[in-house]
């Protein structure tokens, strides 16, 4: 196999209790361990203890590792995972795991494991990662572990520079002599900010100020819109919070637009009822245009549905953090525009900033304040998101960073 010097170094020289690679995204970080876990495992064949692969989840573990370690060695040495969580690899019954929720602490607890695989590290909880310590708990347990970069104060940071018997490695995007030059140049294009420096730097930054300093009103503020191929809708409802619709447009330009609002906020002119949305929604969506909700709002999708049984509605989906990149990626590629008029939307643009407290805590979120209309633009973009990467002349990938 063909290595890089980075990779090199971690197949020579990786032999601490827990071995970490962190860094950008497609660096070479994951392809390194297709060879690392079956020499791990080897090394410690008729030993005593479990071998565990824990991710953010089994689907993202069968994806991110089981699935391309099976195109390399074939189903006889790398099983299908079972629905018990259990599969055969190597020779040896490997027990894989979510490790997204604290009730995945229990599957640990009384386990004595001689060697553990941590996929997405960053986005275990942390309850999960501290059972894990107690159970290597053999004097030839090791751990190796991906991630890409968090803020500075993320717990799994905070071990990495720990006093631990840890080995580390940061990359770069760079440091990937294998990655075709025109995917590196779209990767760069892709993120802007503090996603640029993580996922492609691989620094560990803190998202702080505000979410999207890339928007200028003199560059993406028109009232030019071109004709629009189609329209869609944005929504984010609340019932004593603002309700906002945005209608976007993907126009001749190739550019997506925003070119309406609507906004309602119960403190200011009185409370409405879900029906009464509702039939603003349907005004507002002109019948046949495609709407997408935030997901969280069951009742007012059923009212919706009752209330108009041809109007096309999807749920939204409501991974923040993939979609204020979309956004930043959008706006910092000039390929988002804004109409005037909505002169909420501009606004949130503008004052829409990261949360100091959950900064403190290791933790990315914007401020929950003055955000649905920007919630709403998120949601109708994440709908296109895979025609939002071609305007952008983004790579057009699914999944995680890693």
């Amino acid at each position: 196999m063909e290595l890089s010097a980075k990779q090199r170094e971690y197949w020579r020289a990786a032999n601490c209790r827990w071995n970490i690679k962190h860094g950008a995204t497609r660096s070479g970080k994951t392809y390194l361990d297709y060879f690392i876990i079956p020499r791990r495992i080897r090394q410690r064949a008729g030993r005593p203890g479990l071998v565990a692969l824990l991710g953010n989840t089994r689907g993202t573990l069968e994806r991110n590792v089981l699935s391309p370690m099976r195109e390399i060695y074939g189903p006889a040495l790398v099983s299908p995972l079972r629905a018990d969580g259990m599969a055969t690899l190597f020779g040896e019954h490997v027990c894989c795991l979510g490790a997204d929720n604290k009730k995945h602490i229990d599957r640990l607890r009384g386990a004595s494991i001689k060697y553990c695989y941590g996929d997405e590290v960053v986005s275990w909880n942390p309850g999960v990662f501290e059972m894990l310590k107690s159970r290597l708990d053999k004097e030839y347990s090791c751990f190796d572990g991906t991630c890409n970069p968090a803020g500075p104060g993320h717990w799994f940071k905070k071990f990495i520079d720990s006093d631990a018997d840890v080995f580390a490695q940061q990359y770069g995007i760079d440091d990937n002599p294998f990655l075709p030059e025109g995917v590196r140049a779209a990767l760069k294009r892709e993120y802007s900010g503090v996603f640029y420096r993580r996922y492609i730097l691989g620094e560990w930054v803190a998202a702080e100020g505000a979410v999207y300093p890339m928007f200028d009103r003199s560059r993406h503020v028109s009232a030019a819109a071109p004709q629009m191929r189609f329209t869609w809708v944005g929504v984010d409802y609340g019932h004593t919070n603002p309700t906002a619709f945005v209608r976007l447009g993907l126009g001749e330009d190739e550019r997506v637009w925003a070119l309406e609002e609507y906004y309602h906020l119960a403190g200011e002119t009185g409370a409405r009822s879900p029906r009464q949305y509702a039939r603003d929604l349907i005004r507002f969506a002109r019948g046949g245009e495609c709407v997408v909700i935030d997901p969280s709002a069951e009742g007012f999708i059923l009212q919706v549905r009752e209330d108009c049984p041809a109007l096309r509605l999807k749920r939204a989906n409501n991974a923040v953090l993939e979609g204020v990149q979309l956004v930043s990626s959008a706006l910092d590629a000039g390929r988002l525009m804004i109409h005037p008029r909505c002169e909420r939307l501009i606004a949130e643009l503008e004052g829409y900033a990261w949360d100091e407290r959950a900064r403190e805590r290791g933790e990315d979120r914007p401020l929950k304040q003055d955000d649905h209309a920007v919630d709403a633009l998120r949601y109708g973009l994440m709908h296109y998101r895979r025609e939002m990467r071609r305007l952008c002349r983004l790579p057009g990938r699914e999944g995680e960073h890693v």
